[in-house]
C-alpha cells in the first residue's frame, strides 16, 4: 500500500486550487437515474470514490465517461437496465446507497446493498427507510440487502427526519421530484452539497422551494431533462487547507473558496488568532508566527462546525497555547486518529464523544496509521509541523476523498512525498 512521507519545518507559501466537493459529486452522479437524457458534471475532483461512484452507475445500464483529465462527468442513463446495487461495489462507499431514491422513483423498485465506507459510526439506513416508507414504498431487509418496492410509484407526503441527516435528505430530495403530488422534507439537513443538488434538480426541471432550509417542499413532475451542471468547491478540502499554513506556519490562498461555506469554521479559527481574509479569488490564510490559541469545538449539522473538519481541527489544536475540547455529536468512533497523533508527542485525552487537547510546542515525526479519510489528512497536516519526519500509512483512505495532496502541499513548499508501496 501506498504511504505519504512528510518532514516537518518547512512554512507555507503560495495559492492551492480547491477541489468540486467529493459530497457534492457523489450526489450529483446518481441524479443521472432520473431522466433518460444527458447529465454533464464539470468542476468534478479526481478521487477514487468517484471511480466507484461510476462502476456502480455503470453496474445499472448507465453510460459514464470522464472527461477533460477527470474533471468532466458525461453521464446518460437512456440504456438503464438494472435496478440492483450489488455489495461488491456498494460495500466500498456510503454513498452508494443514494441509488436507491432515484432506482424508486424512475422505475418504481431496487434492490439495494446495505452500503460500507469508512469506520467512523454506524449512520443507520432506519432514517432512509422510514422516509420512503412515507412516501409508499414497502421495504424489506433480506440477506443483506434493501427490497424496495412501490404500487403505482413513489406519491407525495411529509417525511419528517428524526435526525437532519445529509444523505436521508438527499436521497429523498431526489426522489421525490417524481413522486406524484408534493413532499415535504420537514428537519431536512442544510448542507451546501444539498443546496447544489437542488440547483442541479432544478437545472433538470424539478420543482423545489426550501433548500438550505430545514423544510424543502417538492412539486412532482412526470420527467426530468437532461442538464450541465458545475459541482460546487470542496469545503472540506478548503478547511483542510486553510489549516495548513495555521500548523506549519506561512500564508497560503484557497482559490475558489468562499466564506459561506466555512463559517462556523473561520469563526474558530479568528478565535484561535488567525488571520483569514477573502479575497476575489478565494481565502488567504495567514500566520504570523506564534503558536495558535486553544479552543473549544462542538461538531454540530450545518450551518455548525463541521465533523468532517474534526480530525483536522484536533491537529492544529495539538500545537495551540493552552488546552482545547472537542466534542463529538454527529459520529461515534470519530476520534480514531488521536492515538496516532499521541505516538507523535500529542496530549490528548479521549473520553466517549469528548477529547481535550493539552496543545504542545513540539511533536516529533513518527510512523503512524490512517484509520479513515480525514483522519489520514490529519496526521500529514501534524507532519507539516512535526519535528523529522512523519510517514502516515494506509492512506488509500485518503485517495477517497483528496486528489493530488502531495502535489498541492509541495507546491507551497511543504516537503512531502508519496512512497508507492509493494
Amino acid at each position: 500500500m501506498d504511504s505519504i512521507l512528510v518532514t516537518g519545518g518547512k512554512p507555507l507559501r503560495g495559492e492551492i486550487a480547491i477541489a468540486g466537493a467529493k459530497n457534492a459529486a457523489l450526489t450529483l452522479m446518481p441524479a443521472t437515474l432520473l431522466s433518460d437524457e444527458p447529465l454533464t458534471l464539470t468542476n468534478t475532483p479526481r478521487l477514487s470514490d468517484i471511480k466507484t461512484m461510476t462502476a456502480l452507475l455503470q453496474s445499472l445500464g448507465a453510460e459514464v465517461s470522464a472527461l477533460a483529465d477527470g474533471k468532466v462527468m458525461a453521464m446518460s442513463s437512456h440504456g438503464l437496465n438494472s435496478t440492483r446495487a450489488d455489495y461488491e461495489i456498494v460495500r466500498k462507499m456510503r454513498a452508494s446507497n443514494l441509488v436507491l431514491g432515484p432506482l424508486l422513483a424512475r422505475e418504481g423498485h431496487a434492490i439495494v446493498s446495505l452500503p460500507g465506507g469508512c469506520a467512523i459510526g454506524a449512520r443507520p439506513m432506519d432514517i432512509h427507510i422510514a422516509a420512503f416508507e412515507a412516501m409508499g414504498a414497502t421495504i424489506d431487509l433480506k440477506d443483506g440487502y434493501l427490497h424496495a418496492t412501490t404500487q403505482g410509484g413513489l406519491k407525495g407526503g411529509v417525511v419528517k427526519l428524526r435526525f437532519a441527516s445529509v444523505g436521508a435528505t438527499e436521497n429523498v430530495l431526489m426522489a421525490a421530484t417524481l413522486a406524484k403530488g408534493t413532499t415535504i422534507i420537514e428537519n431536512a439537513a442544510r448542507e451546501p452539497e444539498i443546496v447544489d443538488l437542488a440547483t442541479c434538480l432544478r437545472a433538470m426541471g424539478a420543482q423545489i422551494e426550501g433548500d438550505g432550509t430545514s423544510r424543502i417542499e417538492i412539486q412532482g413532475v412526470d420527467r426530468l431533462h437532461g442538464a450541465t451542471h458545475p459541482v460546487v468547491t470542496d469545503r472540506i478540502e478548503l478547511g483542510t487547507y486553510m489549516l495548513a499554513p495555521v500548523i506549519a506556519g506561512g500564508e497560503v490562498e484557497c482559490l475558489g473558496g468562499k466564506l459561506s461555506l466555512v463559517e462556523s469554521f473561520v469563526e474558530k479559527l479568528t478565535e484561535a488568532g488567525i488571520t483569514v481574509e477573502e479575497t476575489d479569488r478565494g481565502l488567504k490564510v495567514r500566520c504570523d508566527g506564534g503558536r495558535p490559541k486553544a479552543v473549544n469545538v462542538t461538531t454540530e449539522p450545518f450551518p455548525g462546525f463541521p465533523t468532517d473538519l474534526q480530525a483536522q481541527m484536533m491537529a492544529m489544536l495539538c500545537f495551540a497555547e493552552g488546552t482545547s475540547v472537542l466534542e463529538e455529536k454527529i459520529f461515534e468512533n470519530r476520534f480514531m486518529h488521536a492515538p496516532e497523533l499521541i505516538r507523535m508527542g500529542a496530549k490528548i485525552d479521549v473520553h466517549g464523544g469528548t477529547a481535550t487537547v493539552h496543545g504542545v510546542e513540539k511533536m516529533k515525526g513518527a510512523p503512524v496509521m490512517a484509520t479513515d479519510l480525514r483522519a489520514s489528512v490529519s496526521l500529514i497536516l501534524a507532519g507539516l509541523a512535526a519535528e523529522g519526519e512523519t510517514q502516515v500509512n494506509r492512506v488509500y483512505h485518503l485517495d477517497r476523498g483528496y486528489e493530488h495532496v502531495e502535489e498541492k502541499l509541495g507546491a507551497v513548499g511543504a516537503q512531502i512525498e508519496r512512497i508507492k508501496g509493494q
